[in-house]
């Protein structure tokens, strides 16, 4: 008999605890009801024991499989009679008790984020005591307990705020490895609260501080004596309190308390982020030479007291101009149609003899030099040309070849060689005090 609302169908496979409904008697016609009178006295001997338990039960069993087996009517409404003719399938059979595509996948996922939170928890306590001296962090993670305000199996992750030491700190290797000995190079370093620096050494010797920020240190090296060509001089830091600056190199940028071998755990616990640094280290600076201003300035330690009368003229009197022009050829500039010496019949221009027409044809070569001022005298290099104003007429009255530079706390210090008045080095604060006036400068490329 086919199915019918009264009759649900049933499934093929069941439960061990399936229990078939008790149908539901027939609706009885008025030509049968007569019949069925009739056979009632026959029915009333030791059989109604037995028809009472069915009656209390018929409610039961009818009732409760229509609840159960309602869904499935409803899902199925469509079916062929072909299918129909098969039989009810089971609910445990795929076509009915099938799950959505991926859940499984979401499932694992969202367990390994779990596993991978409580991780970087554990990872982050070891961390942090590894490294308490410089970073303090703390990270707790709860589970939300059954009963409690937050959702069922939800974990939180609190991270508290990094802290950070403030001390200064060089992060960079230093702009330039290597210096010539006769001073004035610039180096640059970059870190954090490096505008906490207060002084700056190379191999022991003060270094100037040209200029200092937050991010930046600029500093002139110091000269040192010749004998220091090819040695590694340690640069050192000190702060205002006089305490040694420390010098690390990045290495990378992680969450804080975790290891550099998390590099998401920043992402998937929202916690704050600090640089991790390598151990501390040491910056050195190698002094050697620049061969031209070493040529140079070797021309004028040669030849300041002892004139070379065998390659060049010598101009009695006022030879400042012409032996600051010899040097400058022997640190391998060339000479052009406003700069020049004929060494075969001795004409010269006026540039290359006079100190004041050297300034005017200077002022004209920005190529090859830049004009400064006595307040610009920290960047004045070995090599420099140094002009006097004796009598503050505003013309230049004498020339000479910066020999030696250096910086001190009360100020940077210069030194020139030459002729006329002839030194090797002839200490520029001196040379003021004794003759008045003001100095110039002119830096040469």
């Amino acid at each position: 008999m086919p199915p019918t609302s009264e009759q649900p169908e049933l499934p093929l496979r069941r439960r061990s605890s399936f229990r078939e409904p008790t149908p539901r008697p027939e609706p009885l016609s008025a030509e049968t009801t007569e019949p069925e009178d009739t056979a009632a006295p026959e029915d009333t001997s030791e059989p109604d024991d037995t028809a009472a338990p069915e009656a209390k039960t018929a409610p039961e069993d009818t009732t409760a499989p229509e609840a159960k087996t309602a869904p499935e009517a409803k899902t199925v409404p469509d079916r062929s009679e072909s299918t129909k003719g098969r039989g009810p399938r089971h609910r445990a059979e795929p076509v009915r008790n099938r799950r959505e595509t991926g859940e499984a996948f979401r499932r694992t996922f969202a367990i390994g984020c779990v596993s991978a939170i409580m991780g970087v928890s554990a990872l982050g306590a070891v961390a942090a005591s590894a490294d308490d001296d410089r970073v303090a962090t703390t990270a707790t993670a709860s589970t939300a307990l059954p009963g409690s305000s937050s959702a069922p199996g939800a974990d939180t992750l609190a991270a508290t705020d990094v802290e950070v030491d403030d001390g200064p700190t060089v992060t960079s290797d230093l702009s330039v490895s290597a210096a010539p000995f006769t001073g004035g190079t610039q180096v640059t370093v970059t870190g954090e609260h490096l505008d906490e620096v207060a002084s700056v050494t190379v191999g022991g010797a003060p270094a100037a501080i040209l200029s200092v920020a937050e991010e930046q240190v600029t500093f002139a090296v110091p000269a040192v004596a010749q004998d220091a060509l090819g040695s590694a001089a340690e640069v050192a830091f000190t702060d205002v309190a006089g305490l040694a600056v420390d010098v690390e190199t990045p290495t990378a940028v992680v969450a804080a308390g975790t290891s550099v071998m998390q590099p998401l755990e920043g992402a998937l616990t929202g916690a704050a982020e600090a640089e991790v640094h390598t151990a501390a280290r040491t910056l050195a600076l190698t002094y050697t030479s620049d061969p031209a201003i070493d040529a140079q300035v070797g021309y004028v330690l040669a030849y300041w007291s002892s004139y070379n009368s065998a390659v060049y003229p010598v101009i009695s009197g006022y030879d400042c101009a012409n032996f600051a022009s010899q040097s400058l050829i022997a640190r391998g500039w060339a000479m052009d149609g406003g700069w020049y010496l004929d060494l075969g019949t001795g004409a010269m221009s006026p540039s290359w003899s006079s100190s004041t027409a050297l300034r005017d044809y200077l002022y004209t070569r920005t190529d090859r030099a830049t004009p400064l001022d006595d307040s610009q005298r920290d960047l004045v290099k070995v090599g420099d040309i140094a002009q006097f104003d004796w009598d503050s007429s505003g013309d230049r009255d004498h020339t000479a070849v910066v020999t030696r530079v250096e910086h001190t706390a009360a100020g940077t210090k210069v030194w020139v060689g030459g002729h006329t008045k002839d030194a090797d080095y002839w200490d520029v604060d001196t040379a003021l005090a004794t003759g008045g006036g003001s100095v110039s400068y002119f830096s040469i490329r």
